[in-house]
This record gives structure tokens, C-alpha cells and sequence, in this order.
């Protein structure tokens, strides 16, 4: 009896190690909820995957940071805890001083703008400092186009004087209501609704999928096409997970990613175009500044970034 104890166990330790060769299960962590494109997009790589590996390779999704905040994903990334982030590519700031200077609002002035750069010899050097960090940059897929709400109409520059705009607390884009002229309010995300409600802002600035979701336009009268930042999601990988893989795996997840990718970017393109008629059709005025003064008002922001970074360090990253 005990011999066949032995063999059973024998047997079910080499299935499990046949198994473990076999079949390996990348976790990947996001902040973002069930409901969004991105996460629609990371639901196609993990399909992808699967079925190009044939079942070799497996994902299991972590949205809505439950892993924690992205910083908190990151860590777990770099400490091989974790295989897979996404993050936006300027939210990597804090640990690639330099990413700082494409978040800056205008540098980057569309998505295929965005790819250039990033394929382009500035995000080479990036994508190198990204390695330093324990992370390898698999793509970035589009998240949408800021654009600004407000309870007034912003037909110009000038009406965004006095205006108490909700941001982030991100540097540039805090940066981006000083210059204009608006005064930046930072409040948590899940605060905003109320927050312009109870008109403890006027406004905020997201993508107008966002606006959508969180129905931003049930408190906000205008929208405002201020185009001032192409958002992003960086898919990111522990260095130390990629390396592990071989050329053959290496080459289904890139190309997992990609249709991720592909997906993805769609849903948000088309619900970008499809929005401004829906909100228009909600009451919703829209307007179109001219954006050449808002442009030309972010001059000191880039100096600022210039004194950190070198005189012509934006010139290098739009490849001027």
C-alpha cells in the first residue's frame, strides 16, 4: 500500500511539473474596471494568447487595481511578483524623470504621433531606461484625447480665466490649467461628479470616453475641444518574465499585444467620434477654440522642463 503511496505521488509530482513546463499563466494588473476599452483590449491579448500558444500560455487579468494603485503594480512588476502592468507611458515619470517632458500638454499632438515618437529615436533611449528599471514596454494603446468640461462656454483662451478646473495631481497637467489661465483644483477621481455638482469646481478634463462613463455631462453644460493631451496605456512586462520566454513565446505575446492593440484603440476611436454627436443630442454644447494661444501659453512649463532636462530636450523628443 505504502509503494503505491509512492508511486501515486511520484506520478502526480511529474504532472505537475509536465504541466508546469507546459503551461505558463502571466497575471497582469491595471487600474482600470471591467467596463472600460482597455480592459476589452487586455480580454483579446489574454484570447490571443491562448489560442496562438494553444493553450501554452494563459493570462489572468487584475483590473480595477486590485493589486493596489499602478505605482503599487509596478514594484510588484519590477520584483517579478507580478508579470504584467499597465500604466499611461507619462505616469512612468516618477521613476523616468524624462517621460515627463512628452506628458507635457501639446508636445504630442495625436495618437500616430505618439507611436512615432515612441518608435523614434527619443523612445529608444526610453525604452532603454525602461529596461534599467526591470520593465520592458510591449506597446502603448490609445486612451483618448483630453478635452475640457465646464458649465460655461470656452471659446477662447480667455474663458478659461478664473475658472477652477478640476485636475489630477499630476505636474502637467496642473501645469495645463495655470498656463491657460484656469485655477487647478486637484480632486480624488472618484470625487469628481460631486465635486462639480456641489460647484466645488467647474470643470474637469478627461476623454470624452470617460465623460461618458462617469457621466460627467449629467453636472457640465459645454465641452470644449482643448486636445491638450493624447492619453495612453503602456503594457508593460517584468524584464525578468520576458527574458524567461523563449523566441517562440516572446512572438505570441507580441503579437497578443498588438491585437489587444488593435482592439482596443478601436472601441475608443469610434466612441470618440460617436460621442460628440450623442452629446450634443444630451444638450451638450460643443465648441472648438482656436488652440494656437494655448499652445504658445505652455511656453514656460516647457522651459521649466528644459532647465531640467537641457535646452532643446522637447525639440529631441518630437524629432526637431
Amino acid at each position: 500500500m505504502k509503494n503505491n503511496k509512492k508511486i501515486l505521488g511520484g506520478l502526480a509530482a511529474m504532472l505537475l511539473a509536465t504541466t508546469s513546463v507546459h503551461a505558463t499563466e502571466l497575471t497582469f494588473g491595471m487600474q482600470d474596471n471591467e467596463v472600460s476599452n482597455v480592459y476589452q483590449g487586455a480580454l483579446e491579448f489574454k484570447a490571443n494568447l491562448e489560442a496562438l500558444s494553444g493553450g501554452e500560455m494563459k493570462v489572468k487579468l487584475f483590473p480595477s487595481a486590485t493589486l493596489g494603485d499602478f505605482k503599487a503594480m509596478v514594484a510588484q512588476v519590477q520584483a517579478g511578483e507580478l508579470d504584467m502592468v499597465m500604466t499611461g507611458y507619462p505616469d512612468m515619470s516618477y521613476t523616468i524623470p524624462e517621460l515627463k517632458l512628452i506628458g507635457a500638454p501639446y508636445v504630442v499632438e495625436s495618437y500616430d504621433h505618439l507611436k512615432k515618437i515612441i518608435a523614434g529615436p527619443w523612445g529608444q533611449k526610453m525604452d532603454a531606461k525602461f529596461q534599467d528599471q526591470g520593465v520592458k514596454l510591449l506597446d502603448v494603446w490609445y486612451y483618448g484625447t483630453r478635452q475640457t468640461t465646464s458649465n460655461r462656454a470656452i471659446n477662447s483662451m480667455d474663458d478659461m480665466k478664473g475658472l477652477r478646473l478640476r485636475t489630477p495631481n499630476v505636474p502637467f497637467l496642473i501645469a495645463f490649467a495655470e498656463n491657460t489661465g484656469a485655477t487647478p483644483a486637484p480632486v480624488a477621481f472618484q470625487e469628481v461628479y460631486l465635486a462639480l455638482q456641489t460647484n466645488q469646481v467647474d470643470a474637469e478634463e478627461n476623454p470624452l470616453p470617460t465623460i461618458d462613463a462617469m457621466k460627467f455631462y449629467e453636472v457640465q453644460s459645454h465641452i470644449a475641444m482643448t486636445n491638450h493631451f493624447i492619453a495612453s496605456a503602456a503594457i508593460q512586462i517584468s524584464k525578468s518574465t520576458w527574458d524567461g520566454f523563449s523566441p517562440q513565446e516572446q512572438a505570441w505575446v507580441a503579437a497578443a499585444v498588438d491585437a489587444g492593440g488593435d482592439k482596443s484603440n478601436s472601441l475608443t476611436i469610434d466612441a470618440e467620434n460617436d460621442l460628440i454627436d450623442t452629446f450634443k443630442e444630451r444638450g451638450l454644447e460643443i465648441t472648438y477654440p482656436d488652440l494656437t494661444p494655448f499652445r504658445a501659453a505652455m511656453k514656460p512649463y516647457y522651459d521649466t522642463l528644459e532647465a531640467e532636462f537641457g535646452e532643446g530636450a522637447i525639440a529631441e523628443v518630437i524629432g526637431e
